[in-house]
C-alpha cells in the first residue's frame, strides 16, 4: 500500500514495545449507595412537621437545620428545664443567705442545713431536666439559651442532617404528624454521593483469583470508565448463581456516575512485565495463525506472531517480533482483505 493508501484507509502506525500486561476478570455490577455514607434523618420526638426546607436532590452540609417540628413533648422538657432553672437560682441564693447568717451566729444550724439541703434537690432537678434535653437531641449551647422570656415558641424542634449529603428521600409532608406508634418515624434519607459502591457478582471458579485492595475498572454502557478498588468479598456464594458478592469503592466527586446504573467490571488479577507488546487490534488471525502487519519500505509485511498473556487492549508477543518495530495498529482488517485480494489475483 501506498502513504496516500495507508492514510485514507486510516491505519495508525505503533511499535512494538516492552511493558507490563495486566489480566483482568470481568464482572457484571450495578452502582449502589456506599452505606457508609447514607444517614436517615429521624423524627426523634413526637409533633407535627411545621417546617420542610428541603427538597429532593438539595444539597446538605453536616448540622444545618432540614426540617422543623412542632412539638408538645419538646414544650414540656424545655418548660420543664426553665422551671428547674428558676427554683435553682432561688434557692441557690437562699442558701447563701442562709450561709452568711449562720456564719454570724444569726441563723440556727437547722435553718442552715434545710436551705443547703433544697438548694442541691433544686440542683439535681435541673440536672435532670438539663439531660432530658440533652437526650431530645439539643447541644449545651442552646440548652444555654434558654431563659425565661427569652424563648418565643418552646414547641419548635429543629431537625439537623448529621452527614453532608443530597436528600435522595423525602418521607413526610408539612403538617404530617411523626413519631407516634402509627406515624413516620423518618423525615428525609440523605446520601453523600461522592464515592459509591458497586456490587459485582463473580463466579466461585474466579473467587480465589479476586483480593480486597484490588484495582478495578468500572466501565458503563455509554462508554464512561472509572478506577475503584475490592472493599469486600461475599463469604457467602448465591444459593442460585453459585457466585460471590464482591463490592469495589468508586470514587464520584463530580457525580456522574448514578446509583441502579448496570456497568461491567475488570479486576485486576494479575500483572506482570512483557518484552514485546502490541494492541490487541493489531492481530489479524490469517490462516488459523496470529499475524501482525510490519511496516517496510514498500508498504506492511504480514508477519505470523506467537501470542502470551493480554488484557483485552494490549497483548504480549512471545515470538516473531521484536521491540521498536513499527506495526499497523488501527484498522488492520483492511489490510486483511489487501492480503486476501492479492493472493487470490496470483491464484489466477
Amino acid at each position: 500500500m501506498t502513504p496516500t493508501q495507508i492514510e485514507a484507509a486510516q491505519i495508525e502506525i505503533g511499535a512494538a514495545a516492552n511493558g507490563v500486561v495486566v489480566q483482568r476478570l470481568a464482572a457484571p455490577g450495578v452502582v449502589l449507595v456506599d452505606q457508609d455514607r447514607v444517614a436517615r434523618i429521624p423524627a426523634k420526638v413526637v409533633g407535627t412537621v411545621a417546617q420542610l426546607r428541603k427538597k429532593l436532590g438539595d444539597r446538605i452540609e453536616k448540622g444545618e437545620v432540614v426540617a422543623v417540628l412542632d412539638s408538645r413533648e419538646v414544650a414540656d422538657a424545655k418548660s420543664e428545664f426553665l422551671s428547674a432553672s428558676v427554683a435553682f437560682d432561688l434557692q441557690k441564693t437562699l442558701f447563701e443567705r442562709t450561709e452568711a447568717l449562720w456564719g454570724k451566729k444569726i441563723a440556727t444550724e437547722q435553718a442552715y442545713l434545710q436551705a443547703r439541703a433544697t438548694s442541691v434537690a433544686a440542683e439535681l432537678r435541673t440536672g435532670l431536666a438539663r439531660q432530658k434535653l440533652v437526650a431530645l437531641g439539643f447541644d449545651a449551647v442552646t440548652i444555654s439559651n434558654l431563659k425565661p422570656g427569652a424563648t418565643l415558641d418552646l414547641r419548635q424542634y429543629p431537625i439537623q442532617s448529621p452527614i453532608v449529603g443530597r436528600v435522595i428521600e423525602r418521607k413526610v409532608d408539612v403538617g404530617a404528624a411523626v413519631g407516634g406508634n402509627n406515624d413516620p418515624s423518618e423525615l428525609y434519607t440523605v446520601a453523600d454521593l461522592s464515592s459509591l459502591w458497586v456490587d459485582l457478582s463473580v463466579p466461585m471458579t474466579d473467587l480465589n483469583r479476586v483480593r480486597e485492595g484490588q484495582s478495578v475498572t468500572i466501565a458503563a454502557p455509554g462508554g464512561s470508565e472509572a478506577r475503584g478498588k475490592i472493599v469486600f468479598i461475599g463469604p457467602v456464594l448465591n444459593q442460585e448463581t453459585r457466585a460471590a458478592r464482591v463490592l469495589a469503592s468508586l470514587p464520584n466527586p463530580d457525580l456522574a456516575w448514578r446509583p441502579g446504573a448496570y456497568v461491567t467490571a475488570k479486576i485486576d488479577v494479575a500483572q506482570g512485565a512483557a518484552a514485546v507488546i502490541v494492541p490487541s487490534s493489531a492481530i489479524q488471525t490469517i490462516e488459523g495463525k496470529p499475524s501482525v502487519f510490519v511496516r517496510t519500505d514498500n508498504g506492511f509485511e504480514r508477519r505470523s506472531v506467537t501470542l502470551g498473556k493480554g488484557d483485552g487492549d494490549r497483548i504480549e508477543v512471545t515470538a516473531g517480533l521484536s521491540a521498536g518495530e513499527p506495526i499497523a495498529a488501527t484498522n488492520t482488517f483492511v489490510l486483511k482483505a489487501e492480503l486476501g485480494k492479492s493472493e487470490a489475483s496470483h491464484d489466477h
